[in-house]
């Protein structure tokens, strides 16, 4: 049975207000969810350890098992990113109030926080691919930038420590990716950690066009807008 559809105005806010009314709602079931399953890793994470030890068991130290990111749909690339889980908010909490703390984050959760970023920021559809076989590609995202058009990215995490920087070989892999895949307009290396000397000066042609490089300061402070978003 089709739905008639009149092209007026009325008709047109009636159903942005119904689609605003769905997503609402399942952003609010959405969120239920996710405290309860952080409540159950609470719980589960105290029961695992003896009772004269529960003090030391904090919730920083819970942050790090917890999922990130809600998934969706799985592609031929990964799994969509469908939207942010509680504790991708605590994890950047965590992080303003102690610069160490994003170190202990495992490879994993640290891609899921990237990838939540980027679905936290906006883009239409962002893709987390397997921990293998990813063929040099973490995320996948696609944005819609006004007065561009659609833009498809892909973003290499490095979740390295403070003093591992990124060095240009890595870099240069990266552009090898973006030669390799056509339907890619641009790559991101991401790094808690920072860059090597040199690689900004010796890849200036591609920067920030073709590619773009957002060392530990830079990505701190991009969480930390983006977890202040209402």
């Amino acid at each position: 049975m089709s739905i008639p559809f009149h092209n007026t105005t009325t008709d047109i806010a009636t159903l942005i207000s119904h689609w605003e009314a769905q997503r609402q709602a399942q952003y609010a079931t959405a969120q239920i969810v996710q405290k309860s399953a952080f409540d159950t890793l609470r719980v589960a994470v105290h029961d695992t350890v003896a009772a004269d030890d529960h003090s030391a068991v904090n919730d920083g130290e819970i942050l790090l098992q917890a999922q990130l990111v809600t998934f969706g749909d799985k592609t031929n690339e990964g799994f969509l990113i469908q939207a942010i889980a509680i504790p991708w908010i605590n994890i950047i909490r965590e992080w303003e109030h102690d610069p160490d703390f994003i170190f202990r984050l495992n490879a994993r959760r640290f891609e899921e926080l990237i990838a939540g970023a980027y679905e936290r920021a906006g883009c239409d559809h962002v893709v987390l691919t397997p921990q293998s076989g990813d063929r040099g590609r973490d995320v996948i995202v696609t944005a819609t930038y006004p007065g561009i058009g659609e833009v498809r990215f892909i973003d290499q995490v490095k979740r390295y420590a403070r003093h591992h920087e990124v060095n240009a070989d890595e870099v240069r892999a990266l552009l090898g990716v973006l030669s390799r895949d056509q339907d890619i307009s641009k790559g991101i290396v991401t790094t808690t950690s920072r860059f090597a000397p040199g690689i900004y000066e010796e890849l200036a042609d591609y920067i920030p066009t073709r590619l773009e490089l957002k060392n530990g300061n830079q990505l701190r402070e991009w969480l930390i807008d983006l977890s202040n978003i209402s």
